[in-house]
């Protein structure tokens, strides 16, 4: 199944997307996150997803919708404990039925940051930042006293590797005047992917709670 041959049914279930864009627009007010579907040829598509919450709101919790109007829920992240550095994440369809989990290994993201990631199969992957040398300069940039809340010159890549070592889910961050990630779903060796909402949601999160 393409891109092209979706349907909205298919936005509440794993069908479809390998690849598609996260946009993340900041304002006074709110962050908002638009998840865009993306062809074989690079080709932005309609509007598969999108979240919208307040600057100053908690981001224990966040829900996707299909719509601007926000009505149709997709799916959403929810942390079991609240204000924890090493909470886990479950990733919930839109009747709330658990498809995945994440969570932060803090230890290990010191100097690298560094990601578990399960799907609802059983099925558990390693997400870490692509280049450990740029890990290391991002983080002496956020310490500095001058910075504040001065976007990060460093752009980092994620990739999420099975245990078999395939890449599983990457999300490749784009300079633009809006952050934008690139995500990719590759298909392991057997056919297995990952369910994208699974995915959308871990690289929502790479960047709402990046900093936590």
């Amino acid at each position: 199944m393409t891109n092209n041959d979706m349907t909205n049914n298919d936005l509440t279930g794993k069908a479809g997307y390998e690849r598609f864009t996260i946009k993340q627009k900041i304002t006074m007010m709110v962050n908002r996150y638009e998840i865009r579907s993306v062809d074989a040829e690079g080709a932005e598509g309609p509007l598969i997803a999108m979240a919208q919450q307040k600057r100053m709101a908690f981001k224990e919790q966040v829900t996707f919708y299909a719509d601007e109007a926000r009505t149709q829920p997709v799916f959403g992240f929810k942390a079991r404990q609240r204000m924890d550095l090493g909470a886990t994440y479950d990733v919930t369809d839109a009747s709330g039925t658990p498809i995945g989990s994440f969570r932060k290994e803090f230890a290990k993201s010191l100097l690298r940051s560094t990601w578990q990631l399960t799907g609802a199969d059983g099925l558990e992957a390693t997400g870490t930042e692509r280049n450990q040398s740029v890990a290391i300069a991002r983080r002496l940039w956020e310490v500095l006293p001058v910075v504040g809340d001065l976007p990060s010159p460093f752009l980092f890549h994620f990739d999420f590797t099975a245990p078999d070592g395939s890449i599983v889910l990457s999300s490749v961050r784009r300079r633009s005047l809006r952050d934008r990630y690139d995500v990719e779903l590759p298909a392991t060796p057997n056919g297995w992917r990952l369910d994208w909402r699974v995915g959308a949601a871990m690289a929502v999160a790479l960047d709402a709670l990046q900093s936590r």
